[in-house]
């Protein structure tokens, strides 16, 4: 096991709890995806892995090392692209790379080729040579990635590297992430994006009040979801709600405008379909789908369900 994390607290002031007991592991060839909240303790587990903040209590081991007795080390065997934007004023995505490959004892030839490449696998040729203050958020953000990946430590820790980038980019990018771990690295990312992060993960964590609350594969934390489906549909008019509650009964279903969705069981689906179709025929909706429940509907429902002192569900 490369990372190792056990029991890990980080207690500030007035005993606010920004992670409350975690424990985690992570192993080379692996990503592992954080989630949760804004304020749920990924960016303070990610700096306290690096040695930036002191654990309260726990332990951090890397390659069976003590981490936090020897801070050293995890920078030296850690890469981490930091939630914030890197600071690029005055240099180029290209030197800022082979800078970051230099500094973690690339020499020049080989800093030089490495930045090159991930500025080609990033389709990034087009703004490598520009100053940073010239450059849009998507493509600060793809550099930040490049910095810690051109000559990457055995763990890369990665916190929210897609935002603010393209939909084109952010593929590339996650392509890059897995081969990373392909590669060997262990992989330990922060996002929001659950739909897209499903695609390139072995394991999920859900972090909740500086909890773990529920950690598995994608597979295990759908769990008894599988046989559950969602109707989606578009209303014509304003007037989703009557519509909704036309299929349900009367039952609440989950509505933004006139976008409805409502959770249904695979039995269903057969009438699902037949009601969806009558009622576009009708011109009362625009579109609809019928599909699996999402990871990003388990994930909203274990936030949504956890409390403070909850246990963690774990799959294994």
């Amino acid at each position: 096991m490369l990372l190792r994390i056990d029991r890990l607290t980080k207690e500030y002031q007035r005993g606010v709890r920004a992670n409350d007991e975690i424990c985690l592991e992570v192993s080379a060839g692996q990503v592992v995806g954080l989630f949760g909240h804004n304020g749920a303790g990924k960016t303070t587990l990610l700096h306290q892995v690096i040695g930036l903040v002191r654990p309260t209590s726990g332990s951090i081991h890397i390659g069976g090392r003590d981490a936090v007795a020897d801070p050293v080390l995890a920078r030296r065997v850690c890469s981490l692209q930091p939630q914030s934007q890197a600071p690029l004023e005055g240099v180029t995505p290209r030197q800022a790379i082979e800078i970051m490959a230099r500094i973690r004892g690339a020499d020049r030839r080989r800093a030089s080729r490495h930045a090159t490449q991930m500025l080609d696998a990033l389709d990034l040729g087009e703004w490598a040579d520009t100053v940073g203050q010239k450059l849009s958020g998507g493509v600060r953000r793809l550099t930040a990635f490049c910095m810690a990946a051109a000559e990457p430590g055995d763990i890369v820790m990665l916190d929210e590297p897609t935002n603010d980038v393209d939909p084109v980019r952010r593929r590339l990018l996650w392509q890059q992430i897995r081969s990373l771990a392909d590669d060997g690295r262990a992989v330990l990312l922060v996002t929001h994006n659950v739909v897209e992060a499903e695609r390139s993960v072995e394991r999920l964590v859900v972090l909740h009040h500086g909890r773990v609350v529920a950690e598995g594969t994608p597979a295990q934390l759908r769990g008894g979801h599988g046989d559950r489906l969602r109707l989606e549909f578009t209303a014509a008019d304003l007037d989703a709600a009557a519509l909704a509650a036309e299929f349900t009964g009367g039952e609440v279903a989950a509505r933004t405008g006139r976008r409805v969705v409502i959770p249904i069981a695979a039995t269903e689906a057969t009438r699902a379909i037949a009601w969806a179709q009558h009622q576009r025929d009708q011109g009362r909706l625009d579109e609809f789908s019928i599909t699996p429940t999402s990871l990003e509907d388990i994930y909203i429902g274990l936030v949504d369900a956890g409390t403070e002192g909850s246990r963690a569900t774990r799959v294994a």
